[in-house]
């Protein structure tokens, strides 16, 4: 026998279980049925698509038994690919995801007492801890003749050495502490595994003694006489919901389907059961979680899909079963054409895998676009989850792009909540030549931008997109409807607005504009004549290739070359503060009041000061004179 220390993410998980008070402990039934089933289904596989397991005969199953008297013990027992010593010691003893490591780290407290996290990040078996004091595992692996023991109390370590099992697969016995007693129970077990894993594909057993009082006999002290027998009842349907007719399939079931299927403690927002028949068989049942998975935004994101062929289990860690940007669709799929040992090579390219996948997007987008023009109210739950997601489509998803450009939402100067481009374009006024957006930093900082407040001063709606990759995507849009889609903080949107007052008062303050490029040197591209601006002196923008400043942060995080880009100056000709400049020839007063408008329009965008003291020592410079 060999003791060893769990690793550092095991025992800190551990200790998270044991010392946190969870408001629902009977989950762990749920987590060590599921873990039972999965086991089964990688046989099932194998069997299939394996040389050295090829043709290996078993009849699946899942058998649970208890016993009541002096220790309460709690046995799980299977017959699926079971595990060796290494399989032991790398499943049971260390938490492979970086993922999980980085979530863990993010609990709150709050979060810390809800159990149903649990199974969502890949960990169940140490629920099971919550009501064990101690948890033995008994497994052979299919094909191997030894099996092993893996022992722990669930404090720092565990034990593993050699044992004896008749068949493959896993037996789980856990010394139930005083808080699980109550699970060592006919009525307890039953109703949770008729709650919790009714659907699981495979026959769940429940075992146990019943006990018979027969009144017209009598034992010697005159009570009736007591005779106990031994059950053995199948307790769950053991079918797979997707495959049932979706007229027999109540609201509830697929509610319950996907809270015992995908670790949620809430109902989706909403499904879609697809049963396709014709030139590829095929089904489908996605799911929308009520909120977006805690991983979403990491790259080693757990996908959220499970394949299967003719109802065997295939995989459910693809990342190509659906694009990236639907990556927090929960979902089967369950193909009647597919080879049951397709590969995941060649699945990436198989002919009716690509065409499944293309018309699950469609039917998925499909369902996105019904759910916006029939129940805004919920679809507006749908996009304060996965607005983003979805706009990283229009930018990786040119087959889709017109569905996806109806399907985003964006905030706007003039409006309350989220609104489309659809909604913009029918509010147009009738002379408008664009629809007028600003990217380049947070909602909060954009919404005082001077140019949003000019436009809304002149009637015309500004898109507000503060999400960080909005400046790539819209790049990559360039119009929708026959309309351009135009950056008011960018140089292509100024020439929009001007009249020919303008354009004649433009001619007039060239002057000004020039002593202002000439004082601010090389800290700009260009400084220009405003015809938008109205209660501000000045604002900054950029030329139209040039990457915003949101952009450039963006750049510089993620460790790419990034030159300095240098912004334009946008003047307000009617500003008494520019008419000061206009009238003066004191070159230093100038020079400091010109560096004090810049520094001012790049702090109204989020921008500090390149030079901090220097624009204070000019602003104290102005203010005392």
């Amino acid at each position: 026998m060999s003791n060893r220390k769990f690793k550092t993410e095991v025992a800190d998980l551990l200790h998270l279980i044991i010392h946190s008070l969870y408001s629902n402990k009977e989950i762990f039934l749920r987590e060590l049925i599921s873990n039972a089933s999965d086991a089964i289904d990688k046989l099932r596989y194998l069997s299939l698509t394996d040389e050295k397991l090829k043709g290996y005969s078993f009849s699946p199953r899942i058998d649970i038994s208890f016993t009541e008297d002096g220790e309460r013990k709690l046995i799980i027992k299977d017959n699926g690919i079971g595990m060796n010593e290494t399989d032991l010691n790398d499943n049971l003893g260390t938490i492979a995801s970086s993922g999980t490591r980085k979530f863990l780290a993010s609990l709150s407290d709050d979060q810390k007492k809800d159990s149903n996290l649990i199974g969502q990040f890949g960990v169940g078996f140490y629920s099971a801890f919550m009501v064990a004091k101690k948890i033995t595992v008994i497994s052979r692996k299919a094909g191997e003749e030894e099996a092993w023991k893996w022992e722990s109390d669930g404090e720092s370590s565990y034990s593993i050495e050699s044992a004896e099992r008749q068949e493959q697969g896993s037996t789980l016995i856990l010394t139930l502490n005083e808080e699980g007693e109550q699970y060592a129970n006919r009525w307890e077990l039953e109703n949770l595994i008729k709650k919790y894993s009714d659907n699981i594909a495979y026959p769940i057993y429940l075992e146990y003694d019943q006990v018979h009082y027969d009144n017209e006999k009598k034992d010697e002290n005159g009570n009736a006489l007591k005779t106990t027998e031994h059950k053995v009842e199948q307790i769950n349907s053991a079918s797979a919901l997707w495959k049932r007719p979706k007229s027999s399939i109540k609201d509830e079931e697929y509610r319950e389907f996907y809270k015992n299927s995908f670790y949620d403690s809430e109902d989706p927002l909403f499904y879609i059961h697809t049963q396709a028949e014709g030139t590829n068989e095929y089904t489908t049942l996605f799911y929308i979680p009520s909120k977006a998975p805690f991983d979403m935004y990491y790259a080693d994101y757990r996908p959220g899909v499970k394949l299967y062929v003719k109802r065997v289990y295939i995989t459910d860690d693809d990342k190509d079963l659906l694009p990236t940007y639907l990556r927090f669709v929960r979902g089967i799929i369950d193909s009647e054409d597919l080879p049951l040992n397709v590969s995941r090579e060649i699945l990436q390219e198989n002919r009716v895998m690509v065409s499944i996948r293309n018309a699950s997007v469609k039917k998925l987008l499909g369902e996105f676009r019904k759910i916006s023009e029939n129940n805004p109210e919920l679809y507006s739950k749908f996009i304060a989850e996965y607005n983003r997601p979805l706009k990283e489509g229009l930018y990786s998803d040119y087959a889709n792009r017109e569905t996806l450009l109806d399907l985003v939402r964006y905030k706007s100067s003039t409006e309350d909540g989220y609104v489309s481009l659809k909604e913009y374009k029918s509010r147009m006024k009738e002379d408008q030549k664009a629809i007028y957006y600003i990217t380049g930093g947070k909602e909060e900082v954009l919404r005082t931008s001077p140019l949003v407040a000019a436009y809304r001063e002149k009637g015309y709606e500004v898109l507000i997109m503060g999400d960080d990759i909005d400046d790539i995507v819209v790049a990559s849009i360039g119009e929708y409807d026959k309309t351009p889609l135009k950056a008011i903080n960018k140089a292509g949107a100024l020439s929009d607005l001007k009249s020919d007052e303008d354009k004649a008062k433009e001619e007039a303050k060239k002057p000004v504009a020039e002593k202002i490029r000439k004082a601010l040197g090389d800290r700009v591209k260009d400084v220009v004549i405003s015809s938008r601006l109205t209660d501000t002196p000045a604002a900054v923008i950029l030329s139209d290739d040039d990457p915003s400043v949101q952009m450039q942060r963006l750049m510089k995080q993620m460790g790419g070359e990034m030159p300095e880009v240098k912004p334009m100056l946008e003047i307000n000709p009617d500003s008494p503060v520019i008419a000061r400049i206009e009238k003066s020839d004191d070159e230093d007063f100038i020079a400091a009041l010109s560096a004090v408008i810049l520094d001012q329009a790049l702090i109204q965008e989020g921008v500090m000061p390149s030079d901090p003291a220097s624009f204070a020592a000019a602003l104290t410079k102005l203010l005392s004179e």
